[in-house]
């Protein structure tokens, strides 16, 4: 099927700190990669670099062999414009760790507005198919719900249905249940793994080590913003063979 994503020698520094220091990454069309670390050890910002809301100083990031967020002139690479770029990220769900909905619509009218502003649906078939979505994250029922009106874990699952909405070939998960009460944690995992028997191409940053177990083809262990060790989980969670990665999965397990 190729490949879904590639990134290639991507740096990127925030003022003098090198937080990406070269990182190469592909991840098969169809495949769930969970991405472990520590705080501060790059995730989010590769996560980032990969939608390009953080542009990369060095190296590429290509989704289902398109460029994002540059194009090629010449010998070099140069900035698309930000209506391009904006485009692009149509075509790659993010679901971060804060939610991020509005307050002031409900749930339906939040997975449908990207349906109305991206897809130009109608708003009538757009509030259909948003309940179509939540249909599919277990909240059919409550579409007609303000977000302080749900818990933590149905916010997210909003979230996700709204990220799905534009039918991204890519999907990207920031932490997704850090923000979340313990016992919300599991009605957010079963949705993902969900979306992972669908063959929907899932890159998860998380702390979950029982999830990337059980749903992640791979498993990519970054650290002071390199990749460290990557492979199927039962070789990187139960057979790692750097130092650096036992160490963190010691603290962890």
């Amino acid at each position: 099927m190729g490949a879904a994503l590639e990134i290639r020698n991507v740096h990127k520094s925030f003022g003098a700190r090198e937080v990406l220091k070269g990182v190469d990454l592909t991840v098969p069309a169809g495949d769930v990669v969970a991405v472990l670390g520590p705080s501060g050890s790059g995730k989010s910002t590769l996560l980032r670099t990969i939608n390009h809301l953080e542009r990369p100083d060095l190296g590429y990031v290509a989704v289902h062999g398109e460029l994002i967020g540059v194009e090629v002139r010449g010998a070099r690479l140069h900035e698309l414009p930000p209506r391009a770029v904006r485009r692009q990220r149509t075509r790659i769900g993010f679901v971060a760790q804060s939610f991020n909905l509005f307050p002031n619509l409900t749930a339906q009218d939040n997975v449908a507005e990207p349906l109305v502003a991206h897809k130009r649906l109608d708003r009538p078939a757009a509030r259909a198919r948003a309940v179509e979505l939540l249909a599919k994250v277990g909240l059919g029922d409550r579409g007609g719900a303000y977000p302080r009106q749900l818990s933590g874990g149905q916010q997210q699952r909003v979230a996700i249905a709204r990220a799905l909405a534009l039918e991204p070939g890519l999907l990207l998960f920031d932490e997704p249940t850090s923000a979340l009460d313990p016992e919300l944690v599991g009605e957010v995992l079963s949705v993902i793994r969900q979306l992972a028997d669908t063959g929907t191409t899932l890159v998860v940053v998380t702390h979950e080590i029982g999830f990337a177990r059980e749903v992640a083809d791979a498993v990519v262990f970054i650290d002071d913003g390199v990749i460290v060790e990557q492979g199927r989980p039962a070789e990187v969670l139960d057979r790692p063979q750097q130092t650096r990665t036992r160490e963190f999965l010691s603290k962890v397990l």
